[in-house]
């Protein structure tokens, strides 16, 4: 099941790096006409326009059809979008291609950690759910990778070959589908009780429905359910409820929507589109520049890894304060050293998108710290947001709360891929000032607003928000709930 989650989230990345790799190379440039900052910044968003489509749609989907057929559909339109991406013959094309690809994005990033909470026991949820991010980066790698690959064919073959190959693990994962199990929550929602019974025993008692654990899970389940209102015939604006609102939007216990909107606006996404850019401003151009800025995925993709070790045991908290913390001082360091050791230019390896150049050792330092930065990401704000608004809503608003929060996730995520190339060419080292801040406003709400998760069933969860216990006291409500 876990691997699952590899398959979903490898589509995500994929589409993150089908573009970074090819913005500054010539057979793209030739063949589109050299797109200026503005209309890159629009092609790049585009996906991002879908994925906000998909997301807010996708709770709906999920609830109707189920978790799994949620995510067969978002497989099927993937395969879609990928075909029309492939054949584009112009801007307006290929941003159509992305749009329907972003709406599998949407829906995948919002409903694989739904589907993966689900069915995973409190004490590997984290890890199990944190797949998707891990998957998310393998993709991003894989993708740039092949597109490096690609780089080599001359003409148009080059690109089109690479956002072709992309659609081939969607058709796995159609075929995968079949094979795995639904939601026992969904199944609850919907009175399927014995299938819901089934299921749990499945995964948690090898099979036996009378084994201790799973008939206390299934009274859980059966408690949380009767207590709400069934989902069906719940609408996204009860979100905003009187007992809903805190978790979506903020009070004592802020969540969803901020967790995902501060996960964007400290940067990481900056380096994850545009970081062929950072290392044309650092001096690096051609292969150099493309192999090098690689390095950054691989880093992205060990760092990950090494926190679904243990963010069952680090918890959700720490990685948020001290992540931001730290990358609100990457972005610092970065912005004094382009500005120490840079200056103005018309324009780099002949892309007037570019208008900042840095030298000597200063272009090293930004170098690093780039690399440091998406370190500190993949450790922290990464992983951790994507799990975090899987666990904090209720069964009969998650499929919901989640969709909202990742499209929240990813209204921002268009705005500031529209934002990164024109802000690079008018105000420079200064963007990353604006991160700057925003990491330690992220920091800062994070203390005050997010509750530790860690440890706790969903149903405990449920519990914890409703008892109003400060976020900062979170962690000590574990030993009263068992």
């Amino acid at each position: 099941l876990a691997a699952f989650g590899t398959i979903g989230g490898a589509l995500f990345g994929f589409d993150i790096s089908s573009m970074s790799a090819w913005i500054g190379t010539p057979q793209y440039l030739d063949y589109f006409n050299s797109p200026n900052s503005d209309l890159q910044g629009g092609i790049t968003a585009s996906m991002s326009a879908g994925s906000f489509a998909g997301a807010i749609g996708a709770g709906y989907l999920s609830d109707i059809l189920g978790r799994k057929h949620a995510l067969l559909v978002a497989s099927i339109v993937w395969v879609i979008g990928s075909v029309v991406t492939l054949s584009a013959q112009n801007v307006a094309h290929l941003v159509a291609g992305r749009v329907i690809n972003g709406l599998t994005v949407g829906i995948m990033s919002s409903q694989v950690p739904v589907y993966l909470a689900e069915l995973s026991p409190k004490n590997i949820r984290g890890r199990i759910v944190g797949i998707q991010q891990w998957a998310i980066e393998w993709g991003i790698l894989i993708m740039y990778m092949i597109s490096y690959g690609c780089t080599f064919i001359d003409g148009p073959a080059s690109f089109r070959t690479a956002w072709g190959i992309q659609a081939i693990p969607a058709l796995f994962l159609i075929a995968a589908l079949f094979f795995f199990p639904e939601s026992p929550r969904w199944y609850a929602s919907k009175d399927r009780w014995d299938e819901a019974l089934d299921v749990l025993a499945l995964l948690h008692g090898k099979g036996n429905i009378h084994d201790p654990l799973v008939q206390a899970e299934f009274e859980e389940v059966r408690e949380a359910q009767e207590l709400a209102i069934r989902g069906s015939q719940l609408s996204i604006l009860g979100l905003f409820g009187p007992r809903m609102w805190r978790r979506t939007v903020q009070s004592s216990h802020s969540c969803g929507l901020f967790c995902q909107i501060w996960q964007q606006l400290v940067g990481g996404n900056v380096m994850m589109y545009y970081i062929v850019y950072v290392f044309n401003m650092a001096g690096l151009t051609g292969n150099v520049n493309l192999v090098s800025s690689s390095i950054q995925y691989v880093i992205f993709l060990v760092t990950t890894a090494i926190t679904l070790l243990y963010i069952d045991r680090l918890g959700r908290r720490p990685l948020f304060l001290y992540g931001g913390i730290a990358m609100g001082v990457l972005n610092f360091a970065v912005a004094g050293l382009m500005k120490t050791g840079g200056h103005r230019v018309e324009e780099v390896g002949g892309n007037a998108n570019i208008k900042w150049r840095v030298h000597g050792s200063y272009a090293k330092g930004v170098i690093a710290c780039s690399y440091i930065f998406v370190a500190f990401y993949g450790l922290t704000w990464a992983p951790a947001a994507w799990i975090f608004i899987s666990e904090i809503f209720p069964l009969q608003w998650r499929a919901k709360g989640v969709g909202l929060s990742a499209a929240a996730n990813w209204i921002f995520n268009f705005a500031l891929a529209y934002f990164v190339p024109p802000a690079f060419r008018r105000i420079q080292w200064r963007t990353y000032i604006i991160f700057g801040v925003f990491c330690f406003c992220g920091v800062l709400h994070s203390y005050l607003m997010f509750p530790e998760t860690a440890g706790k069933t969903l149903e405990e969860i449920d519990y914890l928000f409703d008892s109003k216990v400060p976020a900062w006291k979170s962690s000590e409500v574990s030993s009263r709930l068992e």
